[in-house]
């Protein structure tokens, strides 16, 4: 592909004697497609290399891998439930990055589509928070649909500014994303009007718009917190420029070392700064099979921890526990909460008054009338071992369609493809009628 002219310049000047390979590597390395196979479905990885056969892992992720468009697509029932997320190999770096264990509360404050989000939620497994915030609200509701469609039950999805979080949650959270809108270079392949669209001045400006965001970050990380900021550029002003201007700001931060395979090392004097930032990583094309990526990882080593809960009471939660001595073998924790008709299970005590929410934790469904009507986010949350009813099919495509089915089962029914809830259907007199959502159906 042609490059603009300043991106060229400003290139051979980064990499001197290595930028013919860069050029070379750009045109003949492929569009890398990667998934990720979500941990959070017991044998996921055993199920999806069935259907695919083996596949070459991405050597930063561990349960990443390389694959061909024409393996999976966005309409293969390993998708539709939640067992594969499709994510460009690059960005599954930065959640490994960061290190985040069971218990922590996390927070993804740039969030959509969800790729990173849901990443985080795999490494938290069942215990934990994770809140994944997006400003634009039509991202916000992608961010929340994916965040169902992968069975994530202790997610809460936000349609904030990152300075009103801030002044919600501050010296909240343990872990931090921040995956920060950028000037986009390194997608220049996949995204060729972005190349056409590019300006030099755009990446300064852009480096602006993301120490805006990292200031808001820096207030809502607990002393020891770890964040972590990463970019889908090449451009120095908005990777090493904004790492300096992190260490320049806030004494208390800290450049960590990140130990990932097939990394280089950034390079301060790209940037104009005489500090050593070679603990952050870079990846580059023609160096490591993905597209152009950046990570920085911060320690916070100063500051205060504080909690910010609330007591919610919720007259629902009966009605939904009779439909749960009906039809599951479970006994689902949280704090119950309403939004109209619509039943919630925060993960917890988590105090989102006066916050522009999209997903309260896991949507349970919608009560009417005294009668509850599971949603299609609780199938997907649970186990085939969680169900009374059950259905094996072995067509998922007449289900996806909105096909009624022939049933044995009475009442609300899971519908199981492979050992995998898939939706639920209402099982009447031999019958069981369609309740995949028509805004899906094929």
């Amino acid at each position: 592909m042609r490059f603009p002219k300043d991106f060229e310049t400003r290139m051979r000047q980064m990499l001197g004697s290595e930028y013919d390979d860069f050029a070379a590597g750009w045109e003949s390395a492929p569009e890398y497609r990667g998934i990720r196979i979500n941990m959070l479905k017991k044998g996921a990885d055993a199920a999806v290399k069935v259907c695919t056969g083996s596949l070459e892992p991405v050597s930063w992720c561990k349960n990443g891998f390389y694959i061909d468009k024409s393996m999976l697509s966005g309409k293969s029932p390993y998708h539709m439930c939640g067992l594969v997320y499709f994510q460009e190999p690059s960005a599954m770096s930065a959640v490994e990055a960061l290190g985040i264990e069971e218990n922590d509360f996390v927070l993804d404050l740039c969030a959509a589509p969800g790729g990173k989000a849901c990443q985080a939620a795999e490494r938290l497994g069942e215990g934990g928070l994770l809140v994944a915030n997006e400003i634009v609200p039509k991202r916000a509701k992608i961010l929340a649909e994916n965040i169902g469609r992968m069975g994530i039950r202790n997610a809460v999805v936000t349609n904030e500014s990152p300075e009103r979080l801030a002044e919600k949650y501050e010296a909240f959270f343990d872990k931090i994303i921040v995956d920060a809108p950028c000037s986009g270079e390194g997608m220049f392949k996949k995204e060729p009007q972005a190349s056409d669209e590019w300006s030099l001045e755009h990446t300064y400006s852009c480096a602006e718009r993301q120490k805006k965001i990292i200031s808001s970050a820096f207030k809502m990380l607990k002393k020891g917190g770890r964040l972590i900021y990463s970019t889908c550029t090449f451009a120095p002003c908005e990777n090493e420029g904004v790492t300096a201007w992190v260490l320049d700001s806030y004494p208390e931060a800290e450049l960590l070392e990140i130990n990932l395979p097939g990394m280089s090392c950034a390079r301060g004097e790209w940037a104009g700064t005489n500090r050593n930032l070679t603990a952050a990583k870079r990846i580059f094309p023609h160096i490591s099979k993905g597209e152009g990526h950046y990570n920085a990882l911060f320690r916070k080593n100063e500051g205060t921890s504080r909690s910010c809960i609330k007591e919610y009471k919720c007259g629902n939660e009966e009605i939904f526990r009779s439909f749960e001595k009906d039809f599951l073998n479970t006994d689902l924790r949280g704090e119950f909460i309403s939004f109209g008709d619509k039943l919630y299970l925060l993960p917890h005590k988590i105090d989102i008054d006066k916050i522009r929410v999209e997903l309260a934790g896991l949507f349970l469904g919608i009560c009417k009338k005294g009668r509850f009507e599971p949603s299609h986010e609780l199938c997907l949350a649970l186990c085939p071992d969680d169900f009374k009813n059950v259905q094996d099919i072995s067509e998922p495509e007449r289900y996806y369609h909105g096909e009624t089915l022939p049933s044995r089962e009475k009442g609300w029914t899971a519908v199981i493809y492979n050992g995998y809830p898939i939706g639920w259907g209402k099982a009447s007199e031999g019958m069981l009628k369609n309740h995949f959502p028509k805004y899906l159906r094929f």
